[in-house]
């Protein structure tokens, strides 16, 4: 039960910041009166292929939150090298190099950043990697369509 609660006090405080300094273009709120899952949105960066897209996330936490790292998935439609087709999302953040100094708040700027900084190095998406690297072009039209 102790590690259920420090989770649960860590979540009332990455609510209580994101609420008092809400971080441009993220959101991010409990589905429930639990805390363990959350629903969050990532607005596509300004002045990139991104731009007007709303994303939605769905984050769920376990007890031994912060000290590992919760599961977050897209739960709109992404195509990019780095997000799975079912939107699980493959970022060394949420899974080798997880700290606990990560709160709910650095998860989503890290994520709305790697939007438009893909690893295609280590792709989630093989296609999507690949037409980053090869085709540009092509990567941003389906890029644009799914915004």
């Amino acid at each position: 039960m102790a590690s259920s609660s420090t989770a649960l006090r860590r979540l009332m405080r990455d609510l209580k910041k994101i609420e008092d300094e809400p971080p441009v273009g993220l959101s991010a709120t409990p589905v429930d009166e639990s805390l363990m899952q959350w629903e969050a949105v990532i607005l596509g960066p300004e002045e990139t292929a991104w731009e007007g897209g709303i994303f939605k996330l769905y984050m769920e936490f376990s007890e031994d939150y912060p000290n590992k790292a919760p599961k977050v998935k897209f739960t709109t439609k992404v195509f990019h090298p780095n997000v799975y087709s079912d939107g699980s999302i493959c970022i060394d953040i949420l899974k080798h190099q997880w700290s606990p100094i990560y709160d709910v708040a650095a998860i989503l700027t890290s994520l709305q950043s790697l939007l438009c900084d893909p690893n295609p190095s280590s792709p989630a998406n093989s296609l999507a990697a690949r037409l980053f690297v090869e085709n540009p072009k092509e990567y941003k039209r389906r890029v644009v369509k799914c915004v």
